[in-house]
């Protein structure tokens, strides 16, 4: 049993161990289980509305860095949860659609966002019945939930979340008022610096167990409501909760792409010094929340409320501080941050051994350029936000593409650097060593033949970077003829990538060759057409000529990838016999038999 399953039986048995002794230990537990279920579904309902929308509202408000600071602190306002705006934020800096700066700044406002969490209990949650408002809610949001427009659907979600939020306050409020009589744990409150380190370690606990800094916060406030934890004890909490972000942040950064890396790192500095600083200052700032609370009118004994504005003031410290320093932090990550990626793709079938028979060098090529091309494959069709199981079934790519409501993210420099140039980079190396003076001249021309080919892949990868940027940013445009037009040019490709993996899975023969030169018949009609339909598109005002250029552009890239991805797969898929693969050149078309098919409707000659 690994550790994680370890921890999960440990927390599973304490539950299990507390229910059983207390009722209201079960219902401090329950709300807390519903309130962090109402964040999953505000989450989910939120995603709904993420299809292009979000995307580009980001986009625009991450110009200057006090609009990413604001766009962190709105967007979490509204969504209470920091997690899908991290997220997105996240995507845009993989894709390089947003910098790394203005990454910092979305995460700085999101920092700074989510104390309106603390405000929203302490201010209304422990002050109103809002279970009676949870429940209407909730029955708003399952007749939604049983419509079929995404959107409808989208918005029960949101009620749902919001629902079980006012739920799961309310049932923590009870159970603290319950468990005072049961248990007082103020009594165990410690005083001085070693309280204040040993809360903010219990913070930093709970945090990385429910994985919420507002489920934390709603633990701290309903708690400090009900007299079970004193006042500066529940001050180190909230320090804690902010810090076990920082925890949970560089676990889940860890996977992602080198800017996500970068991205989660700079989380974690922030969070890490922003505690810091609280701890540092903690005497100044409750002087700071004094003079505050006198100022906004909360009486001496309205802890909660100046449990919030402590939580507020030690973030905005901490972004006061960082906001005028994201391009230099950034530049600091971008130029010393070099984490290890074990995902590094290794040459599986290039040994030194391989070398020394020229048959077997040749067959060790082949198989290790069909690995780099796999890769690519994979990569090609996560940058068209197609995953690989759609594009090798039957499935209509047409309906596939149309149901799209978000662009994948996809660092393609980060994969490239991991997935393809390890790969081209080790074929080249070895085609070089290889002694060609001991090799038939027919092997030598058809070992060049593959290099050439994994230099076509590693090309085709890099055309694909230039039309993921666009199509990650307008892909999803609200404008119909833009986004149409980008759904033909994925369904060019898919259905291109879908036809040569058909044709790998067939006999190689002269059907394979005419099967290609079909394809470059439809890759050229196509090409022939988008470009008409764009200038047709720009004097009917369709679309602005800014937009138009952009589409000429990518359609020149989709046309080079087609172009590249045929040619690999005719070395690759092409007989091997020699007096086979004669007969197959002969068969295929040249450039201009292949445009004058394109231009009678794509008849073969």
């Amino acid at each position: 049993m690994n550790l994680r399953a370890l921890v999960l039986t440990a927390i599973l048995g304490t539950l299990a161990w507390g229910f059983w002794q207390s009722g209201d230990f079960t219902e401090i537990a329950a709300g807390t289980a519903i309130f962090l279920f109402g964040m999953m579904s505000l989450e989910r309902g939120f995603r709904a509305f993420t299809g292009g929308t979000l995307e580009a509202l980001l986009h625009v408000s991450t110009s200057r860095p006090w609009r990413s600071i604001g766009f962190g602190i709105v967007s979490t306002t509204l969504m209470q949860s920091s997690t899908l705006v991290s997220l997105v934020t996240i995507s845009f800096v993989s894709t390089q659609m947003i910098t790394l700066a203005a990454g910092i700044g979305v995460i700085l406002g999101t920092n700074l966002g989510t104390t309106t969490g603390a405000w929203l209990i302490a201010g209304l949650g422990l002050r109103v019945d809002i279970a009676a408002y949870a429940m209407p809610l909730l029955v708003f949001a399952v007749v939604l939930l049983f419509q079929r427009g995404n959107l409808a659907r989208g918005l029960g979600y949101l009620l749902l979340g919001v629902g079980f939020l006012f739920l799961g306050i309310h049932f923590m409020k009870e159970g603290f008022e319950a468990f005072q009589h049961t248990l007082d744990l103020s009594a165990y409150a410690v005083e001085g610096m070693p309280g204040l380190m040993l809360y903010i370690g219990i913070g930093v606990l709970i945090t990385v167990l429910m994985q919420s800094s507002h489920a934390t916060l709603l633990v701290v406030i309903t708690a400090l409501a009900a007299g079970q934890v004193t006042y500066d004890n529940a001050l180190a909490l909230a320090i804690g909760a902010n810090l076990g972000t920082a925890v949970t942040t560089a676990a889940g950064g860890m996977t992602a792409h080198s800017g996500g890396k970068r991205l989660a790192l700079a989380h974690v500095v922030f969070n890490v010094v922003t505690a810091l600083l609280a701890v540092l200052l903690i005497d100044w700032l409750r002087l700071a929340v004094d003079a505050g609370g006198d100022l906004l009118g909360f009486a001496e004994d309205e802890f909660m409320l100046r449990l919030a504005l402590f939580h507020t003031l030690f973030n905005l410290l901490g972004v006061l501080i960082f906001a005028g320093f994201t391009r230099q932090l950034a530049a600091l990550l971008e130029r010393y941050v070099r984490l290890p990626d074990r995902r590094i793709a290794q040459p599986q079938f290039l040994h030194k051994d391989t070398r020394k028979v020229p048959e077997v060098a040749l067959a060790a090529v082949r198989k290790e350029v069909l690995h780099l091309y796999d890769n690519a494959f994979a990569l090609i069709a996560h940058g068209l936000s197609l995953r690989r199981q759609v594009i090798r079934s039957g499935e209509a790519l047409t309906e596939a593409i149309a149901r799209t409501r978000r662009i994948m993210p996809l660092d393609i420099d980060d994969a490239y650097e991991q997935r393809i140039k390890t790969l081209h980079s080790a074929v080249v190396e070895f085609i070089s060593q290889v002694s060609r003076d001991e090799m038939p001249a027919e092997a030598a021309n058809e070992l060049y033949a593959l290099r050439q080919a994994s230099q076509k892949i590693v090309q085709a990868v890099k055309d694909m970077k230039h039309l993921h940027k666009n199509l990650s940013r307008l892909g999803l445009s609200p404008n119909p003829a833009i986004r149409q037009s980008y759904n033909a040019i994925r369904l060019q490709l898919a259905g291109l990538l879908r036809e040569i993996e058909q044709l790998r899975a067939e006999e190689r023969g002269a059907v394979a060759v005419l099967s290609l030169d079909g394809n470059k018949v439809s890759l050229e009609r196509f090409y022939q057409e988008f470009m008409e339909g764009l200038e047709e598109g720009i004097r009917r005002r369709q679309m602005r000529a800014i937009e138009a250029t952009s589409l000429m552009n990518d359609a020149g890239y989709t046309y080079d990838i087609g172009r590249m991805l045929i040619e690999v797969a005719q070395t690759l898929l092409v007989a091997r016999e020699p007096g086979m693969r004669d007969a197959q050149s002969q068969l295929t078309l040249s450039d201009e038999e292949i445009k004058e098919a394109a231009a009678d409707d794509g008849k073969v000659p």
